[in-house]
Parts: C-alpha cells; sequence; structure tokens
C-alpha cells in the first residue's frame, strides 16, 4: 500500500498530468460539438453513437488505406453523413429528438458490431495509429510545462484546438449569434430573417463531425484497433459535461479536464499498489459524473427552445 505522500506526488506528476489531458481529449471535443448543438436548439441524445461509429470507421479507413489521416477523414465524414440524416428527421420530419437519439445509439452499436465480426472476425487486426506523441518544438522542452501540455498525440491537439474555435464560432460570428437566437426563440429569429432550420442543419452536421473526431481517438489514438462498445458510454459524459458546463465551450474544457483526470486515476492508481478492485475503480469517470450533475441540476439555464421543433405557421 503506498503513503498518502506517494499518492499526492502521483496526482501532481508530469507523467500523471499528461495522461489525465490525453484522456479527456474524446470529452472535449464531443461536448464542444454538442453544445453547438444545443445552441441551436438541437440535443442530440445520439452522441454515444456517433462516436462509436467515429471509432469504428476511423478503424476501417485506416486499415484500408494504411494511413491514419485517412482514417480520421473518414470517421469525421461518415459521422457528418450520419449528423445530416439526423438532422433531417429531427427538423424537417421533427421527429422526438431523445428518441431519434436513442435509436442512433442502438443502431450504432449492433451495426458496428456486425460489421466488425463480418468484416474482421473475432479478432481486429492492429491497424496504423497515433502510438507516439508528436512534441511542439521548443514548447515541449519547457520544464513542466512542455511535458504536461506540448506532449500529445496530434488527435489530443486538434481537440483542444476546438475549445477556442467553437467559442470564436458561436460567440464572436453572425452565424453564432444565429444559432444561439434559434436555441432561445425561434419565432423571433425567423421573424428578423434568420432561417431557422437551416441554421440547425449546419449546427447538428457540426456536432456530428465534432463527435466523430472524438470516437476516432479510441482506436487511432489509443488502443490501435476497434473493440465492440469501445467508447464505453463516454458519449453520454460528454453530454453531462455540456450541461455541467452550462454551454459554455471553456467550461466544458475544464469539466472535461475533471474527468479525464478521473479517468487517469483509472490506469495509474494500480502502479501505485494501491488494492483497489478494478470493476470499482473504472466506476471513477461514471461517479465523478453524477456527483457534478446533481451539484448543478436545477441551476443551470437550459436553451429555452432546446428539443423544440420549430416549424412555420
Amino acid at each position: 500500500m503506498s503513503a498518502p505522500g506517494d499518492f499526492v506526488s502521483l496526482l501532481l506528476s508530469t507523467e500523471f498530468l499528461n495522461t489525465g489531458l490525453r484522456v479527456a481529449a474524446p470529452y472535449v471535443a464531443a461536448s464542444v460539438g454538442e453544445i453547438v448543438s444545443e445552441r441551436a436548439g438541437i440535443v442530440n441524445i445520439g452522441l454515444e453513437g456517433l462516436m462509436l461509429t467515429g471509432a469504428f470507421v476511423g478503424t476501417l479507413g485506416s486499415y484500408y488505406s494504411g494511413n491514419m489521416w485517412f482514417g480520421v477523414l473518414a470517421a469525421v465524414v461518415v459521422t457528418g453523413l450520419i449528423a445530416a440524416g439526423q438532422a433531417f428527421l429531427m427538423i424537417t420530419l421533427a421527429a422526438d429528438q431523445v428518441v431519434s437519439g436513442i435509436g442512433l445509439n442502438l443502431g450504432a452499436l449492433g451495426l458496428t458490431t456486425f460489421l466488425s465480426r463480418t468484416i474482421f472476425g473475432q479478432q481486429p487486426p492492429q491497424i496504423s495509429y497515433f502510438a507516439q506523441p508528436w512534441p511542439i518544438p521548443v514548447l515541449s522542452d519547457i520544464p513542466v510545462i512542455g511535458p504536461i501540455f506540448f506532449n500529445h498525440l496530434p488527435i489530443v491537439y486538434v481537440a483542444y484546438i476546438l475549445v477556442p474555435l467553437v467559442y470564436l464560432l458561436l460567440f464572436r460570428t453572425r452565424w453564432g449569434l444565429s444559432a444561439r437566437a434559434t436555441g432561445e426563440q425561434p419565432r423571433a429569429a425567423d421573424s428578423v430573417g434568420i432561417p431557422v432550420n437551416r441554421v440547425r442543419y449546419t449546427a447538428t452536421i457540426l456536432c456530428g463531425l465534432m463527435a466523430g473526431l472524438a470516437g476516432t481517438y479510441f482506436t487511432l489514438g489509443n488502443l490501435g484497433t476497434f473493440t465492440e462498445n469501445i467508447t464505453a458510454g463516454n458519449g453520454f459524459i460528454a453530454l453531462a459535461v455540456v450541461i455541467a458546463a452550462k454551454w459554455y465551450p471553456g467550461r466544458a474544457l475544464a469539466m472535461s479536464l475533471l474527468f479525464g483526470i478521473a479517468r487517469a486515476l483509472v490506469v495509474w492508481v494500480p502502479s501505485m499498489g494501491i488494492e483497489v478492485p478494478y470493476t470499482l475503480l473504472n466506476t471513477l469517470p461514471y461517479l465523478a459524473t453524477l456527483i457534478v450533475y446533481m451539484g448543478v441540476a436545477g441551476r443551470t439555464h437550459v436553451p429555452a427552445a432546446l428539443g423544440v421543433p420549430y416549424q412555420k405557421d
């Protein structure tokens, strides 16, 4: 059993903090994408299914092309197309957004499992993936800070770059103002010439693109292979991040890091000789999600038109 001082040293070590930032990356990418969607009034419960699809398609793309970036591109394109189909159901046909999302999650789980077994058999192959960090020249050499922030996989860098980009999109552009207006008062937005449903289509597709990128982390940025249900509910954690962050990208970054630290403990605590059953330890990220959600429940301002289809009279 390790001493308490050893545990504190672990929490402050550059290796542990680097791991926390790395494993938080899919939460960051998926949650900021969901923020774009929900700010425009579309709640995408299918985030888990999109991430799982991204993980599988990323594997296929990398496997058949031998190129990791092609795998990322394939995943993003396919999940973007799926999100467009979702948009048609939820916006044009005014289907229930929660039911549509649940259907996507169940369909993605079944289809990726079937295709994986059909294409790869019982043992999916190892693929070309981002196995080694890409240290940023000069910055990675800065003591303490460099090894924590600037020595990561390229997918991790892309995920974190999305945070300021989404902030600028939502709060510093005309389109962002239109999106926020459609999520709050779509009828009023329509009355001043904002194409409500077109904005919602764009927001839903952007969410799909970012969810696909988040999914590629699990295969192209971590295991280097696909396993059934590899995302294991992390899409639902990303949904909780959005609520806890009160629909702000910067806060989503902070909350994602919290869950990333919880996930990193799953990896590092056994190495400290602390005797905790793995099944119990593996619940830490979900327990953290529940605690945070309980803390913010009832104290957040939900976009007024979130989940409500808009149709002109």
